[in-house]
């Protein structure tokens, strides 16, 4: 019974790790990732030695497998809390709405619109490039703005210039000049 229990906290501590690095990864933390990996390693070895250990016991496989699904559950929690990263957000409506492009920079958006063709209209589209951990703030103060607006969001993978590497350089220098004091 307490083979299976460490089995369990095992996979509960694995899979987030292997949720991360495979994150990590994907957004070129080169270093971070190859760290994560090598812990994945580590307890991924060591639950998989237990259960090898004895294949007749199936508590231990049950544990295994049950610990890999809540593990990715809360993997999945982990990622969502931290949102490393950033998105792109796109927003198509009806009318040009200059209060909710105000607003938006009022909070700290970067904002580009441009008058669209749709399919039997001109519509309006807002561009905005943000950290991940603001997707749901923009979403809302949109909805609150525009109800029947269309929101898409995606990640980019990467980026140049405009306001928002300026803004993000300006971070830097602030948490190195914090760390230098």
């Amino acid at each position: 019974m307490l083979q299976a229990l460490i089995i369990f906290v095992a996979q509960l501590l694995y899979v987030p790790v292997l949720t991360l690095r495979t994150i990590m990864m994907v957004k070129g933390m080169k270093e971070k990732a190859g760290a994560m990996g090598i812990l994945e390693g580590v307890i991924y070895v060591g639950a998989l030695g237990l259960v090898f250990s004895d294949l007749s016991n199936y508590l231990n496989m049950a544990a295994y497998a049950v610990g890999f699904g809540v593990g990715l559950y809360i993997g999945t929690i982990i990622e969502q809390k931290l949102a490393i990263g950033y998105v792109t957000l796109e927003v198509n409506i009806m009318e040009k709405n200059e209060q909710l492009t105000k607003r938006l920079r009022d909070v700290g958006f970067s904002v580009s619109t441009a008058e669209v063709q749709g399919m039997n209209s001109t519509r309006y589209r807002l561009d905005c490039t943000a950290r991940r951990d603001r997707e749901q703030e923009f979403i809302d103060i949109v909805s609150a703005y525009e109800p029947s607006a269309f929101i898409v969001s995606f990640e980019p993978r990467n980026f140049k210039g405009g306001y928002i590497t300026k803004s993000m350089k300006k971070r830097k220098d602030k948490l190195l000049k914090k760390a230098n004091i």
